[in-house]
């Protein structure tokens, strides 16, 4: 499940995406920011990263589409009630879905790394912050 194990001191992206090559380039393009990465392919897996008390997760960057019970937009809608100080993006190759939670970011794909990086930036500075 985890692609990376950061130090534990340091915010996380948790990148989570079934599509393999994506989910690489998501990872790789987070990897030049300051925040650790841990990829996994579905969501009931990144929510057991989120539940460890040695990860602090300061941005989910997650496609709508993801095996298992739970998509995208249900992610979206648990990380925001559990854990409200991440900053969730959330990414599809189809137009935004109305059931996205308000304080979420929508990117449409195919994404481009400056708008993560920057969206990473945010997390970053927000988890300094709190």
């Amino acid at each position: 499940m985890d692609r990376a194990q950061p130090d534990s001191s340091s915010p996380v992206a948790l990148v989570v995406e079934d599509d393999a090559a994506v989910r690489d380039l998501a990872t790789a393009v987070l990897e030049e920011t300051d925040l650790g990465v841990i990829a996994c392919e579905s969501a009931e897996a990144a929510l057991s990263v989120l539940e460890r008390a040695d990860v602090t997760v300061a941005l989910l960057f997650a496609d709508v589409r993801l095996p298992g019970a739970m998509d995208g937009i249900s992610l979206a809608q648990a990380v925001g009630r559990r854990w409200p100080d991440v900053r969730v993006v959330i990414t599809s190759g189809a137009s935004r879905d109305a059931r996205l939670p308000d304080q979420a970011v929508y990117m449409q794909k195919p994404w481009r790394a400056l708008d993560v990086l920057v969206q990473a930036e945010r997390a970053t500075i927000a988890a300094k912050a709190a």
